[in-house]
């Protein structure tokens, strides 16, 4: 019933093809990185011991600056994705109702499972809803080997003959990415998706991907669709989620899109030719935003993606410790990805070209810098309206403090708008009030951008999963909570 994976060359070349090229995260801190992070260090020590106040103030000016610098890209992201009133690439019905089913080609779909029992006949349910022909479907379900549980409910269910499972062998790390490159090896498609164990995409998403490739020519190798939830009404958490994720896809992604600017892959519902993505050497297994990395790394040799105007529907996260477990891996990749692409700055420049190096910097690095740094001026904000503190009025000069209330006031406002803009795009109306209480979201991202921070000094490659199945479906595949 199960592939064959004895022959894990091509997986295994391709990851020894990454490391390489200096191209994965198995190790992160470059010569760069060590002589710079080294400097840093010597002179920030040495400003301190000289000059503690003004060398206080030089650093919290200068993160000022990122913060208002950050937050304006992101403000000019979401304008140019409303003022092109594109927010991806569209396929109309009328377009597929003339497409030759004949002319398609194979398409493989891989779907990376571990600890998905409870979730099988939903994801089955879901793969038979996708509106391609069936002797062109190539579906591999990648199990890992000592996963008894899932490998049993897959035993138990009758598999039609388009869907292959494939028992991936055992190895270190155990990521999603590393299953990937097992199931990409024995992928006999000209294009590949990848698909979460919980997913509903859109019916005719494969078929709008098709004629996406063929309109765009084989510059664009990878088409990110669109990801949302179908359980947003769950519980608070699950809607402050959704309104985070429809910013994200519907607004912040297409503006990366129109602007030429690298785009950071979703985790999942991404679309690859498949000769360009073996050629790229697939996934990095030891990167927890294999997704992240995979959508820079097809920027640094001159391909491109594209955000393709169709759905994915997932499973938002309701269990706050749920959530900061994957929120934390998500982040912790992000600082893997930044790492590994600045460790050689020159190339990496050289590759992109100043302004993608910029946009990367700004979207990626200034995400993470800022979850992280949120909660040192939240509390040095606090503590001086409640205590008025002279040391820390000492620390905040009136060009830094205007700049600092200028982002607090103004930038905080824009953020909440774009938050209530997203779900309204997506006639989601009853959820725009929430976005109100989105800075309660942003205490959480911050805490898991430190878990993610500080994981990655003691367990950098270590794949936090996350639990599906916690909302109850009805038969179309949304949640049942919703009413």
């Amino acid at each position: 019933m199960f592939a064959n994976t004895d022959d894990p060359s091509a997986a295994v070349r391709w990851q020894a093809e990454l490391e390489l090229r200096g191209q994965s995260a198995r190790s992160l801190l470059g010569p760069v990185h060590k002589i710079a992070l080294g400097a840093l260090i010597a002179t920030v020590l040495a400003l301190a011991l000289a000059e503690p106040v003004a060398a206080t103030i030089a650093l919290i000016a200068l993160v000022t600056a990122v913060y208002v610098v950050t937050s304006g890209y992101k403000l000019l992201l979401v304008m140019r994705s409303v003022a092109s009133e594109r927010t991806g690439i569209a396929v109309e019905p009328a377009e597929l109702a003339t497409l030759d089913e004949s002319t398609l080609p194979i398409y493989t779909v891989l779907v990376p499972l571990y600890r998905e029992a409870v979730i099988v006949p939903h994801l089955l349910a879901g793969l038979a809803r996708l509106d391609y022909p069936t002797d062109k479907l190539d579906v591999k379900l990648l199990l890992e080997a000592d996963d008894e549980e899932t490998i049993a409910a897959v035993q138990r269910a009758e598999l039609p003959g388009w869907i292959e499972p494939i028992l991936v062998p055992p190895g270190m790390p155990r990521t999603k990415p590393r299953a990937c490159n097992y199931g990409l090896a024995a992928a006999r498609g000209e294009f590949v998706v990848i698909y979460d164990a919980e997913d509903v995409p859109d019916p005719d998403q494969l078929k709008k991907a098709v004629v996406s490739f063929r309109r765009l020519g084989g510059e664009v190798i990878c088409l990110q669709a669109k990801l949302n939830y179908y359980n947003p009404r769950q519980n608070l958490l699950t809607r402050l989620f959704t309104i985070e994720y429809s910013t994200w896809f519907d607004l912040l992604l297409p503006g990366l899109h129109v602007s030429g600017a690298p785009i950071p892959l979703g985790g999942t519902s991404n679309h690859f030719r498949v000769a360009a993505l073996r050629n790229l050497a697939a996934w990095d297994a030891f990167n927890v935003a294999e997704d992240c990395d995979l959508g820079t790394r097809i920027y640094t040799t001159g391909q491109r993606v594209a955000v393709l105007d169709s759905t994915t529907w997932e499973e938002a996260n309701s269990r706050l410790g749920n959530w900061l477990r994957q929120r934390s891996r998500w982040l912790k990749g992000y600082i893997q990805t930044y790492w590994v692409h600045t460790r050689h700055a020159r190339q990496f420049i050289g590759q992109l070209g100043w302004k993608r190096f910029a946009a990367f910097q700004l979207f990626v690095g200034g995400t993470v810098v800022t979850l992280l740094l949120n909660p040192l001026f939240w509390t040095l904000t606090a503590a001086y309206f409640l205590t008025r503190w002279h040391a820390i009025d000492q620390l905040f000069p009136w060009p830094v403090y205007y700049a600092g209330l200028a982002n607090m006031m103004v930038g905080n406002f824009l953020f909440l708008y774009m938050n209530l803009f997203g779900p309204i795009q997506r006639d989601e109306h009853d959820l725009a009030k929430y976005s109100l209480l989105m800075p309660i979201y942003w205490v959480l991202m911050s805490a898991a951008a430190w878990k993610g921070a500080l994981q990655l000094l003691t367990r950098p490659h270590f794949w936090e999963k996350t639990v599906h199945g916690l909302v109850e479906r009805g038969s179309d595949g949304a949640d049942a909570a919703t009413g």
